[in-house]
């Protein structure tokens, strides 16, 4: 019997000699006569094989490099690593009863930086509308001081026309309709008055209790849908950096008695024997107020000039809880 060859006569002869060529380019015509999952086998072997080819060139040439760049060392490590990984997949796929060409098939995609399409449909051991399509792997993030260093080179480029800070696009996802509302009332109108109320008296003057904080008419004034929320407003709006509470009243203390004159602040001043009331003030932050004139107000109002708000100092509450 005559010893296989791995290769096949074709073609003329030049010289006496038959020319010869591999017999691997025959499978993939022929892989197309099989029926169904055998010509999905078929073709896993055959790409199998190719990128097998190709990966030995590759690696060698790979090997001889990372022994004097470093990076590319750190690279063949960093894929090594990935081979191992797919090889593991490639075996549970198998146990779970996935065939082996299937597998080989994604395994082969997956080390070539592809993500093979899933089969989309098998019926009685047929495999239907098989895609062979393959999309591009999502690269890899950035590391933070990458990232840094980005924004390092675009502080140094002189010709950026960016406006605005970048967290204004986050902030706009996290505000509500009512909070821009009252964004809008401290931009226009200035700061807003707001009352704390206290137990006063011989007793509250050594120890005064807090009945009521932070009452204030900005909900009505502002026009927002749910007034009983402006506190949880108010909170989110410090949270984010746009508003400060000052200890400091306003200027003009008429500015307290529409506040003060309330049904929630009555409430409060007639629910023990001796109360007092302790003006606050709120205020828009230079953060927020850049915000306002960014995102909030038409772009020919956005260099108007608007009421002045005050700054936090040394010793002043500029949370919520004063």
């Amino acid at each position: 019997m005559a010893r296989p060859d791995r290769f096949r006569g074709r073609g003329p002869t030049d010289g006496g000699n038959v020319r010869r060529e591999p017999l691997l380019p025959d499978l993939a015509p022929a892989a197309e006569s099989l029926p169904g999952l055998a010509r999905v086998a078929a073709s896993a072997a055959w790409h199998t094989a190719g990128w097998g080819a190709r990966t030995s060139a590759r690696t060698a040439l790979r090997v001889s490099r990372a022994a004097t760049n470093r990076d590319e060392a750190v690279a063949l490590a960093r894929d090594a690593g990935a081979a191992i990984s797919t090889v593991g997949e490639i075996a549970r796929a198998a146990s779970a009863g996935t065939p082996m060409g299937k597998a080989l098939v994604n395994a082969g995609a997956t080390l070539g930086g592809l993500v093979p399409e899933p089969v989309t449909e098998v019926i009685n051991g047929q495999v239907v509308h098989a895609s062979t399509t393959a999309v591009p792997a999502r690269p890899a993030e950035p590391t933070l001081r990458e990232r840094g260093q980005e924004l390092l080179k675009q502080s140094r480029d002189v010709w950026s026309t960016e406006t605005g800070h970048p967290a204004f696009e986050r902030i706009l996802t996290e505000l509500a309709p009512d909070e821009a509302r009252i964004l809008m009332l401290l931009l226009n109108n200035g700061p807003q008055p707001s009352v704390d109320v206290r137990t006063g008296g011989p007793v509250g003057m050594v120890s005064s209790q807090l009945i009521a904080p932070g009452l204030t008419m900005i909900g009505p004034r502002a026009g927002c849908r749910y007034v009983d929320q402006v506190p949880s407003y108010l909170n989110n709006l410090f949270r984010l950096g746009l508003v400060w509470f000052s200890r400091e009243a306003l200027r003009d203390p008429m500015e307290y008695q529409v506040v003060e004159a309330q049904p929630d602040v009555l409430a409060a001043m007639h629910s023990v024997k001796f109360a007092k009331v302790v003006r606050r003030s709120i205020h828009l932050t230079p953060f927020g107020e850049d915000f306002c004139r960014t995102c909030l107000v038409e772009e020919v109002d956005a260099d108007a000039t608007f009421p002045e708000h005050g700054t936090p100092g040394d010793g002043e509450a500029v949370g919520p809880n004063l």
